[in-house]
């Protein structure tokens, strides 16, 4: 029998961590399931979990295998400046959402964002937005599966083929049982879990290199020694302007891109309306859990970059084989067996740093990241698919149960498809460059047509539905024209490098959407303002927007003064490491 070739070699400790942990997420889902006995339990848990752990599992959801992974890339490659995703392109987003826009979600009742768009702009916008957002979960679905498999076939020595279908075997299992709830308390055991198999890396990364001193004198050096191939040491080391990031050359213009392609188009685009991240906060309950959730997620969110990107740095100097692709080189390699890339540089910091045992942990906590982030996907792809398509267009005014049905068999289906889709991920040396292209085709877009929607009431339903599909159509055009910005694909017409190519496709996606919204909205009719009651601002009264049940409660369980709170520690963080 051939010996299974691995990076690192783990043993029996290793896999004894491993297997507890998936006893621990099937049985999960074993229990979530005694509780399911309709839709609304299935696809949104009941409205019965309390803040704290629908903001942990907002949190978790999104710390999937692109978050792990290419954060850690970005690190690796840009250094410094990938903070942006995080503290420019996340925390005010999500501050955003509680405070402003989680009372219309949950106020109105909706089971979906696509429902949302129904309400306020009509079947044509529903439709675009339904389909869109279901594509997008297959191939982000996709991206987790991938990189999952990829990481166990490097790490366990099993076939590529082999971790994919085991992988998307164990996601399928707890999901079909217990739903959107065995999501959403796996993902707070995931969460936990992630942090403790990170952590110690970045302090034992940090204590082999000398500390953050220590890495700024490796960082330095390798830049003055390689600096034809290497970005200068104060790109790496500063968070602005970040020119190696976006691509940009001048200064200005690589500040504009990062705070209005990142920090408004695309993380308000994603946090604001992405319903893997919406359908978190909407299982709360009460409005005030609801709006408290991604505010208590912006918490630990904002410190997840020193357990991703500074491991990356790290890895930047001191892993022999990323330094090596730092200087340009071509390694054999890697967790896909296809040479080794930035996406590569945790595993190698997981081999070269981390003893047997401490190794199992980090294994299970790359494990419990992937299928966060892939069940996040699947469980919001099968409640667009069962309520925003299926019931409305294909199969109308059938049994609650008919429903639960479909939902389950859409399950399988999306992980069946993501197999598939996780193929398309390979085409990518940093996958973060893949992921922000998707969310300017899906997110940008759609962000535009939401906003104005929401506080423009003349905006018309003719105009919802075509904004969304010419600013998709606009970012991928720009996208397409962009050099790196879709892998072979892109023709390169356009000589962005870095993540710039990905924020100008997203601010174009916005503008072409808000002026077509407003030209159309000018010649078309709007709704009678009786009917945006709930959906638009203005119409909306006050007394709907707020607390009732949050009477006095302490300042903390409070959503505005626990977001200012976090608003502040954001803005001190963005000086401190400006």
């Amino acid at each position: 029998m051939p010996v299974l070739e691995t990076l690192i070699q783990a043993n029996a400790v290793d896999y004894l961590i491993i297997a507890v942990y998936f006893v621990f997420v099937l049985g999960i889902g074993f229990l979530a399931s005694r509780g399911v006995s309709d839709s609304v339990d299935f696809f949104l848990s009941g409205r019965s979990l309390p803040a704290w752990v629908t903001g942990l599992a907002f949190i978790s959801a999104n710390l999937g295998a692109v978050e792990i992974m290419g954060m850690s890339a970005n690190g690796a490659q840009y250094g410094l400046p990938a903070v942006h995703y995080f503290w420019i392109g996340a925390i005010p987003a999500m501050l955003f959402l509680g405070v402003v826009m989680m009372p219309f979600y949950y106020g109105s009742k909706v089971r979906s964002v696509p429902e949302f768009m129904l309400r306020r702009f009509g079947p044509g916008a529903h439709l675009v937005n339904a389909v869109s957002f279901a594509i997008a979960q297959l191939l982000i679905a996709g991206i987790n599966l991938y990189l999952l498999g990829a990481i166990v076939h490097a790490l366990l020595g099993w076939p590529l083929w082999v971790a994919l279908l085991v992988a998307a075997a164990i996601v399928l299992s707890y999901i079909t049982l217990g739903g959107l709830k065995a999501a959403i308390y796996n993902e707070v055991l995931q969460f936990f879990v992630i942090v403790g198999a990170l952590a110690p890396l970045t302090i034992i990364g940090l204590h082999r290199i000398g500390g953050w001193g220590g890495l700024k004198d490796k960082i330095t050096q390798l830049a003055v020694q390689h600096s034809d191939k290497v970005p200068a040491a104060s790109d790496q080391l500063h968070s602005w302007p970040g020119n190696d990031l976006t691509g940009f050359g001048s200064s200005a213009l690589s500040v504009i891109g990062i705070v209005f392609g990142l920090g408004f188009v695309l993380s308000f685009g994603y946090w604001t309306t992405n319903f893997v991240e919406v359908q978190r906060a909407m299982a709360s309950d009460s409005i005030t859990s609801a709006r408290t959730t991604p505010i208590i997620g912006a918490f630990p969110k904002m410190f997840i970059p020193f357990v991703t990107i500074l491991p990356g740095m790290i890895a930047a100097v001191l892993v022999p084989e990323i330094v090596k692709v730092k200087q340009g080189m071509s390694v054999a390699g890697g967790a896909s067996g296809d040479g080794v890339t930035y996406n590569d540089a945790l595993i190698y910091m997981m081999r070269d740093l981390l003893p047997n045992g401490l190794l199992g942990v980090a294994i299970t906590g790359l494990l419990a990241a992937f299928m966060a982030g892939m069940a996040a996907n699947i469980s919001a792809f099968n409640t667009v698919l069962s309520y925003d398509i299926w019931e409305r267009y294909l199969k109308k005014d059938r049994s609650d149960d008919y429903y639960l049905r479909v939902g389950r068999v859409a399950t399988v289906a999306a992980t069946i498809v993501a197999i598939f889709t996780a193929s398309l991920a390979s085409n990518f040396s940093n996958i973060m460059n893949y992921l922000q292209t998707l969310f300017g085709f899906f997110n940008a877009p759609l962000f535009a047509t939401f906003i104005l929607g929401m506080f423009w009431k003349r905006m018309t339903a003719t105009a919802g539905w075509i904004g969304l599909v010419s600013g998709t159509l606009s970012a991928v055009v720009v996208a397409f024209l962009s050099k790196d910005a879709f892998g072979s694909a892109s023709i390169g017409v356009l000589n962005l490098s870095g993540q710039g190519a990905s924020f100008v496709a997203a601010g174009a996606a916005f503008v072409v959407d808000v002026v077509l919204s407003v030209l159309v909205s000018l010649v078309t009719r709007p709704k009678p303002v009786a009917e945006l009651k709930g959906l638009v601002y203005s119409e909306t009264p006050k007394s709907d927007l707020v607390d009732k049940d949050a009477t006095g409660f302490p300042w903390w369980r409070r959503p505005v003064p626990l977001a200012g709170v976090g608003l502040v520690l954001v803005i001190v963080l963005n000086i401190v490491f400006a």
